[in-house]
């Protein structure tokens, strides 16, 4: 009954938007510059197997500071942690664009890195602490959504901005200050129980993590991260680059597309969860992935690729925000950005291993070969579904 006042209202929280510029400056640090990685290492005079080490540094300093940041926030507050942050990373962001050489551009990405290490947290953690329910699920979505436009956007951004220099892309870092400033001017005070003993603290947290479904999430966080950072978001444009010839420019509009496509799908999550389960959804969208990884090496029209780019935003757009919103529910208010730090760490770890075990791949097996282990990684991912996920999602 109260669904058609409560989905206008939730679209204009401004604590909402809030969460978006958050959603927005954690997914730019990658988004922008991949399209521009050939450009970047034809121009720094960098190998093509050492280039997906822009993102491996980056996304590094989150495997240290992640948990270190999610205790914080539950202990003295998501603000104190999240505008230091936003500063940080647009600071440093925009500091690459001045460097010289290769080795100066990934000290920088690493201390960017440091900035972005609690954004994917604390949003997901905000998101948590203001909804709940199906309007937590619908919040989540359309968040999803906004983090997949950004995806859509800053791609074809980067892409245009790196045929003016390689470096144009990391100005974008600084859309990061603005949202800093309207963190501090508008979002609610989340309030804190920082009563609680830490070492009780401790205890509720390892009791919360260690369970059958909270674990198969996180591996299948994990994985997924692998195939999206590893396979798409570098190796891809780096197919389209040697294969197809296109320009970066193009690269960034196909990735774009897919993105589009994840929003689309991701804006539909309160509906969705209305009919099916979120470990449904996720288990269709291990199917997906097998099939899209299978099918690409087969392509050689460019056009065709339209249809697996197409499968994988839509995969995408029902896989992570299901997962995200199944991790929030288990997530108790006092101890949640210390839980959800544990998932972007996880996240973390696969932004950075997928660039660097797909290179390897690579180098021994060529362009193709990473997408028939991308396709080995989404055959985990199923049987993690079917073993796990799914029998302890029933037992629920």
């Amino acid at each position: 009954m109260s669904k058609p006042n409560e989905q206008p209202a939730l679209l204009k929280d401004p604590n909402l938007h809030v969460i978006f510029g958050i959603t927005l400056s954690a997914v730019m640090g990658v988004a922008s510059i991949a399209p521009a990685l050939p450009v970047i290492a034809r121009s720094l005079d960098v190998s093509t197997e050492q280039i997906g080490l822009l993102i491996t540094f980056y996304t590094l300093p989150g495997i240290v500071l992640v948990p270190i940041f999610g205790i914080l926030a539950d202990r003295i507050g998501r603000k104190v942690i999240l505008v230091p942050s936003l500063f940080v990373f647009a600071v440093f962001g925009t500091a690459c664009a001045f460097t010289t050489s290769f080795e100066q551009l990934l000290f920088f990405r690493v201390l960017q890195g440091f900035g972005s290490a609690a954004l994917g947290t604390l949003n997901v953690a905000l998101l948590g602490d203001l909804y709940s329910g199906n309007r937590r699920a619908t919040a989540i979505g359309y968040n999803g959504s906004v983090l997949s436009l950004g995806t859509a956007s800053y791609p074809a951004v980067g892409g245009a901005l790196a045929i003016l220099g390689w470096n144009y892309p990391f100005y974008l870092s600084l859309l990061a200050i603005p949202v800093g400033i309207f963190a501090i001017t508008t979002l609610r005070p989340v309030p804190l129980n920082s009563g609680m003993k830490l070492s009780e603290y401790f205890k509720n947290i390892r009791s919360a993590l260690w369970s059958r479904k909270v674990l198969s999430l996180f591996l299948g966080m994990f994985l997924t991260f692998i195939m999206l950072y590893g396979t798409f978001l570098t190796f891809f444009p780096i197919l389209l680059d040697e294969e197809f010839g296109k320009s970066s420019f193009l690269i960034g509009i196909i990735l774009s597309g897919s993105s589009l496509i994840t929003a689309v799908a991701a804006s539909q999550l309160g509906p969705l969860t209305r009919r099916f389960s979120e470990a449904s959804l996720i288990f269709a969208a291990s199917v997906l992935y097998f099939i899209i990884f299978l099918t690409i090496p087969a392509v050689e029209n460019i056009w065709y690729m339209i249809i697996p780019v197409a499968i994988f935003g839509l995969a995408q757009g029902i896989n992570i925000p299901s997962m995200l919103n199944l991790l929030t529910g288990q997530a108790p208010p006092e101890y949640r950005a210390a839980f959800l730090s544990v998932n972007w760490l996880i996240i973390r770890i696969g932004q950075a291993l997928g660039p660097y075990l797909l290179g390897i791949v690579y180098l021994f097996y060529g362009i193709y070969g990473t997408f028939y282990f991308s396709a080995f990684i989404s055959a985990l991912f199923i049987l993690v579904n079917l073993f796990l996920l799914l029998p302890a999602s029933r037992k629920k």
